[in-house]
Formats: structure tokens, C-alpha cells, sequence
């Protein structure tokens, strides 16, 4: 993936934020959804790849 610093830190952070979720999923502390990691997982390459596309930094590195 061909990313800028912004959208590295953003990707990173969404990816923190999601295993926090599935953390506190499996220490059944809350429930929040009834999906499986890797559903998570594509869901948010998918929106990554998606923001890395409308950044005019990212495409200024590709």
C-alpha cells in the first residue's frame, strides 16, 4: 500500500480502535456487533484504500 504519513497514522488508528472493539467483544465485556475479525479487517482496507485514493498526498507518492 502506497500511503502518505497522514493516512499511515489514520490507517493505524483505525486498526487500533478495531482491535480494541474485538478485545473487549471476546473479554464479553461488550457486545457491539456480531461480525468476525477478518469481515472487520476487509471492511476497513476497503475504506483505507478508498481514502487513499481522494488524498492528494497519497497520490502524489504513487
Amino acid at each position: 500500500m502506497h500511503m502518505c504519513k497522514k493516512c499511515g497514522m489514520l490507517f493505524s488508528l483505525l486498526l487500533l480502535i478495531l482491535g480494541v472493539l474485538f478485545l473487549l467483544q471476546d473479554l464479553e465485556i461488550w457486545a457491539f456487533w456480531n461480525i468476525s475479525w477478518y469481515t472487520g479487517l476487509f471492511l476497513l482496507l476497503g475504506i483505507s484504500h478508498i481514502g487513499s485514493g481522494y488524498c492528494k498526498d497519497c497520490k502524489k507518492k504513487k
